[in-house]
């Protein structure tokens, strides 16, 4: 795949200005690693008067096929063999734009750090794309590029055989662009545009993309004619995300023909509605609050254990901070629905290093949860028999000894709130037990005082006056911040005498 940049300058305005918009010398080749294979970048010429930067995308086959690309497009016949045989390698299309976007990152988003000033400066500039794939033929690649401003717009179409003319065209054009624009608005147009002329995507489009496309599209997507067809090409046709990414949109002309801003009229919209509001679900309030607590924490290598179908490992990996998150659970059905959750098969190299499941149990000490900055036992505990509550405290407090240590359970006082439950009856069904405020702090306190923790309750939910939270929090931050087993109790004792025995030990 192959892409040019050129510009035109003089002396008082030299044309290699163009190295400090895209943050690489003209004078230098480079070469930049992507998940498909190796971005080089080179400059054919560069001098005062003319300046051109090429971007060569040298795709690996191999890892085209092993991470599940280059198959045939919607379950077609020919899906087998596209493995071995497709334009990937050499056609413009979504590869191209991924590795446009990271390696000229900074000019994308508009930003020169040598010289602010250029990037506020619409410059002349030609770009040409010698294989651009384009289902919709010369026709939409001009209904695509003529409203955004350039003076030329080139789609001269490849023919299938020089030899034989009457075969006729390809589904390729040779792509030419030249207008006087500002460096970022011509990258954001291209890495929106190239894949929805492909029609198609390397990578499994999730609801972030919708954000992508806003951010690529601020300034030129919510006034083009062809938003609803960018917008649905660009998100590989899914409903929902291509419905939300035009109602957002819409938004955004809204408001520029209001002269105010999106969140303005947002909330304009919010408050106008003649509708009850509806009550947060426990079950957010309860991640909300981990996850405060684990920011609090200063945590970056967090263990999930009990991750069950991993909805907090979803939302840890949503936050940068979180370097490592491990999810463990005993059932092997629920690691399989986590890993469908987070699409697992179809993550990105990057996000795929920060995440494992793991099948394990806490009823036994594990060598691989040691070392982590904070563990989660969210709604944990009360799936275990109250016996075997201790070989889950020395597994966890006494072997695995993360610096923080977090634990959710159920508020048995708050049951009577619950219209639908029935007097007497625990919320699960599965519940070994349900402890009031009283019972959990008295375990909680207990454990920090063996383990040499310090131990903070927080309330999770509505804080009722007569019965308290419908969830209740244990925050434990160790003392010493270390990984030992043998370690300073609260009272100060280092024998170790005062540790619970592992499963299997004599008490």
């Amino acid at each position: 795949m192959f892409l040019t940049i050129s510009t035109t300058g003089s002396p008082e305005r030299p044309a290699t200005d163009l190295g400090f918009l895209l943050h690489k010398h003209p004078g230098k080749t480079q070469a930049f690693s992507t998940s498909h294979g190796t971005a080089h970048v080179f400059y054919p010429e560069a001098t005062a008067q003319l300046c051109t930067a090429a971007l060569l995308l040298e795709v690996d086959p191999v890892a085209l096929v092993r991470r599940g690309q280059g198959k045939g497009r919607g379950g077609a016949p020919d899906a087998a063999l596209a493995q071995y045989v497709n334009d990937r390698p050499y056609a413009a299309s979504s590869l191209l734009a991924v590795a446009l976007s990271g390696v000229f990152r900074s000019a994308l988003g508009g930003r020169c750090t040598a010289r602010p000033e250029l990037a506020e400066q619409a410059r002349p500039l030609r770009v040409e794309i010698p294989v651009l794939p384009a289902r919709g033929g010369p026709e939409l690649v001009h209904r695509l590029f003529d409203p955004l401003g350039w003076d030329l717009v080139q789609a001269e179409p490849v023919p299938l055989d020089e030899r034989f003319p009457e075969w006729g065209d390809s589904r390729y054009v040779r792509l030419v662009l030249e207008g006087e624009l500002k460096l970022a608005d011509a990258l954001r147009q291209l890495y929106v545009l190239l894949p929805v002329l492909d029609d198609a995507k390397h990578y499994w489009v999730a609801p972030d993309e919708v954000d992508k496309l806003l951010r690529a599209g601020d300034g030129w997507l919510a006034a083009h004619p062809e938003n609803g067809l960018i917008s649905s090409r660009y998100l590989a046709r899914h409903k929902r995300l291509t419905q939300d990414a035009l109602e957002r949109l819409e938004l955004v002309r809204l408001a520029e023909a209001d002269g105010s801003e999106v969140e303005e009229l947002d909330n304009a919209v919010d408050e106008n509605r003649d509708t009850e509001e509806r009550p947060v679900p426990l079950a957010l309030h309860r991640r909300d609050a981990i996850l405060a607590a684990l920011r609090t924490a200063g945590a970056a290598r967090v263990l999930d254990l009990g991750c069950g179908q991993g909805q907090l490992v979803q939302a840890l990996l949503k936050e940068p901070a979180y370097t490592e998150i491990v999810g463990m659970d005993v059932s092997v059905r629920a690691l399989n629905l986590a890993a469908k959750r987070l699409r697992l098969e179809r993550m990105g190299e990057r996000q795929s290093t920060r995440v494992r499941l793991l099948q394990g149990s806490l009823a036994y000490t594990d060598k691989r949860l040691a070392g982590y900055d904070a563990a989660v036992l969210s709604e944990v505990i009360e799936h275990l028999d109250p016996e075997r509550l201790p070989a889950l405290e020395y597994a966890v407090f006494g072997s695995a000894r993360p610096r923080t240590v977090l634990v959710t359970t159920p508020n048995v006082e708050y049951n009577v709130r619950w219209e639908s439950l029935p007097a007497g009856h625990v919320r699960h069904g599965d519940h070994r037990f349900e402890w009031t405020r009283a019972e959990f702090r008295a375990w909680a306190g207990e454990v920090a005082r063996r383990h040499g923790y310090g131990v903070e309750f927080v309330p999770v939910g509505d804080d009722d006056p007569e019965v308290g939270p419908p969830t209740q929090m244990a925050v434990f931050t160790a003392a010493d911040h270390t990984t030992h087993t043998d370690h300073t109790t609260s009272t100060g004792r280092t024998d170790g005498t005062d540790r619970t025995p592992k499963e299997g030990e004599a008490a």
